[in-house]
Order: structure tokens, then sequence, then C-alpha cells
């Protein structure tokens, strides 16, 4: 007859139970790996571990302060880890020197490379008395190049306007550049005067000008504008290097309310200003003449 079943458990050989528990926790582990990131995730969804869902460690470089995405290269360009590289800067070009407004390249050359002030003249029209006037000072504080330093002022110029080629008589201002080196009076000057200066009553002058106005006090202050003269000389010397004809005795003086034989007049308290500021060792110069002459 058959034999019944065996009811003892069933015993498998100690070598496979050991074969099959090797299979069990090999498959436990890898799935574990593979789906289960064992430092979870900030807030951000950066992982904590550094391990990605392949198993490898990546770095999450940030940027600015925020990670960047899973893979990015912590540095670049040769950056400090955690840095972002900054373009070397580029040095700002400097600034041009500025010029006088209204010179052209002709009168511009005509100043001295040694003059660091210059006062500018500028006629309304070659035949106009009509003038303005305003002082230069070469590098100053806010850059290189020239910058005002008083004015503009109204001022007059000779009867008949400008010409470039002055001669006695000819009621004409003479168009150019000329130092200025020597000043003086019938009044004392101000205290921050520095050209020399020849205080003098031979500087009291009387009569009319061309519109009826009285001339009087017309030369409590002048400066020598050195159009045929001896630069340095008193404004009173006679001297003239090109002849009588050529004329002589052009002056900045005290404004009468009119035109002049050929100096240039501005009111006395800017005659006392342009006196207090202009500086032998600075050279200074009066650059004159019309708009058009000027602009060349």
């Amino acid at each position: 007859m058959p034999v019944p079943p065996s009811r003892a458990p069933l015993r498998l050989p100690h070598v496979v139970c050991s074969l099959l528990l090797l299979v069990l926790l090999a498959g436990c582990g890898a799935g574990g790996l593979a789906g289960t990131d064992l430092g979870g995730t900030d807030p951000s969804g950066t992982s904590l571990s550094g391990t990605d869902s392949g198993g490898a460690t990546t770095e999450r470089a940030p940027v600015n302060g925020v990670p960047g995405p899973p893979g990015a290269a912590a540095s670049a360009a040769g950056a400090p880890s955690g840095e972002v590289p900054v373009p070397p800067s580029v040095p700002e070009p400097s600034p041009l020197p500025t010029e006088i407004p209204g010179l052209g390249p002709k009168t511009r050359a005509a100043i001295p490379a040694t003059a660091r002030q210059a006062f500018v003249v500028t006629g309304e029209g070659p035949d106009s008395n009509r003038s303005t006037a305003a002082l230069y000072t070469l590098d100053g504080p806010a850059g290189p190049g020239w910058r005002p330093a008083l004015g503009p002022w109204p001022a007059h110029n000779a009867l008949n306007g400008w010409t470039g080629e002055h001669w006695e008589g000819d009621l004409r201002s003479p168009v150019g550049v000329f130092t200025l080196t020597a000043a003086g009076g019938r009044l004392d000057p101000p205290d921050t005067a520095l050209l020399p200066y020849d205080l003098s009553p031979d500087f009291a002058v009387t009569g009319e000008g061309f519109h009826g106005e009285p001339l009087e006090g017309s030369f409590d202050y002048v400066i020598a504008i050195d159009y045929n003269r001896v630069p340095g000389a008193s404004p009173l010397d006679h001297t003239r290097p090109l002849g009588e004809e050529r004329g002589g005795g052009i002056w900045v003086h005290v404004d009468h309310g009119g035109p002049t034989q050929g100096c240039v007049s501005v009111t006395e308290d800017r005659m006392k200003e342009l006196l207090g500021t202009l500086d032998p060792a600075m050279e200074p110069v009066i650059v004159m003449g019309d708009a058009e002459s000027l602009g060349r």
C-alpha cells in the first residue's frame, strides 16, 4: 500500500538555504540603492547625501549662493570653487583735455605752451565794438585742459571793431594772442595783485568818449597788452618796437560805457577781479578778436 506523506517539515540542505538567503539580500540591496536617497533632500530639492540615483557622487556648484544643477562644475575659468568668474576690469580711458570754446586750431596754436591763464575777449563781429570776456586757467582741479575761472563778462573794444593788422588811428583792436606782463593805474592795486604794478597819477584821463560819456577813471586800473611794446615795462612806456605807425598803448582798462580807440574795457569791479587773479608765474596771455577770426 502507498506510504503516506511524511508530516515532518521539509528540510533543505544547509548549502541551498544559504544560497537563497544571499540572493534575497542582494535583491533588496539593489532595490534600495536604485530608488532611495538615504540622505534625503533639503527644501530646495538638493540632495544632502551627495549621491544621485545612479549611485555616483556629484557636486552641485552654488551660483551666487543658489545650488546649481546636478553635475555642475564646481569652478570655471580658474575661479575658486563656489565663485562665479568675473571678467577682468577694463580701465576707463583718460579724459581728453578740454579746449577753450570758440577757438580754432590756428588760434590755439598761437597760445604759448607755457601759458596757463588765458583772458579771452571775443567780439560779436569784425566791425562790432561789443564783446565778451572770460578768464580760463589750464589744468584746474576738475581735470586736464582749460577751465573757466572768471566771467563771462560784457566788454567793449575799439569803435570800428577788429583787425589782423593794426595801424595807428584805424580805431580797431588788434586780433591775436599777446602776453600780459605788467599793470598799473591811478589807484592802489587789489591786495592779491601779482603782476608788476605802476602806481602813478599819470594814469589820470579827462574828456569824453565817442558817445559823449566821461572818460574820467578809465585808467584807474589798467593791464598792458603786449602789442608793439616792451614786455614787462610800465604801461606808460612809449617804446614801439614795430614803429609808431603800427600804434600802441593797447590796454585792458576800466569801461567808461562806450567803445575804445583800440583797447578792451570791462567794469571796475571786474578789473579788480582780473588784477587779483592774474599770476605772472602762470604766464598769462590775452586772446582777442572777433568770433570768426578766433575760430580759425
